[in-house]
């Protein structure tokens, strides 16, 4: 039915997965520091912050991912043909990855941020009167809380971004997408492997959607017990 290919596509799969798991970690550094800024007493940083968000979230990410591949491979390359380097090639793998996750990094600010306002402010001052560092304060009070609270807006956002690897596909990583194309175009069938292709994300978006709910009916438990009494 896939005239053998099938194997071809799910080792595309490999791919995208590992795009999607490692821009989400870039996402998750820069949503915790983009959070922690607008939070902040600084304004320098709540305008930083601010401004990373807006723009981010205003240009299409497309628009991104070719500016960070071929504009910054111009520019790499200007800056190293003026220090007297050789010329450098950005991986298409890194150039999707820090793409995807600075931004979806913007998206995520906004959902750690009103995790981090949900949290009691009091139970933060009494954590600092106890003597505890803003590490210890952040470790051991806020993101325990913060996951109970972040979770739906999460789980939407790794959907998002998990469909968002498509874009790779445009800068010549071979995932998924790519893979079905190829297929595509060697057998004229293009609807069986974008068709397939359709059933193989939505299998992960179940997936994920399953297990992300079971992380948050275990995170509120708890609070749930307490609200049935």
């Amino acid at each position: 039915m896939f005239y053998g290919y099938l194997p071809m596509i799910l080792d595309g799969l490999r791919v995208t997965l590992s795009v999607a798991s490692v821009s989400l970690a870039v996402a998750c550094v820069f949503g915790m520091l983009g959070a922690l800024a607008k939070v902040s007493a600084s304004p320098l940083l709540r305008a930083v912050s601010t401004a990373y968000t807006t723009v981010v979230r205003s240009l299409p990410d497309l628009l991104l991912m070719l500016m960070v591949f071929y504009g910054g491979q111009i520019l790499l390359n200007r800056l190293s043909e003026a220090q007297g380097w050789g010329y450098i090639d950005i991986n298409a793998f890194a150039a999707g990855t820090l793409t995807l996750g600075f931004v979806f990094g913007a998206y995520l600010t906004e959902t750690f941020r009103g995790a981090i306002l949900a949290i009691p402010r009091g139970q933060i001052e009494a954590g600092q009167a106890c003597g505890l560092t803003g590490w210890q304060v952040l470790r051991d009070i806020m993101l325990p809380q913060m996951v109970r609270h972040a979770i739906p807006g999460f789980t939407n956002n790794w959907l998002v971004m998990l469909k968002a690897t498509a874009l790779v596909s445009i800068i010549g990583l071979d995932d998924m997408v790519h893979r079905a194309g190829l297929a595509s175009a060697a057998t004229r069938a293009p609807f069986t492997f974008y068709a397939l292709t359709g059933v193989i994300y939505l299998a992960v978006t179940t997936i994920s959607i399953l297990a992300l709910g079971a992380l948050e009916r275990r995170f509120s438990r708890g609070v749930r017990r307490e609200a049935a009494k």
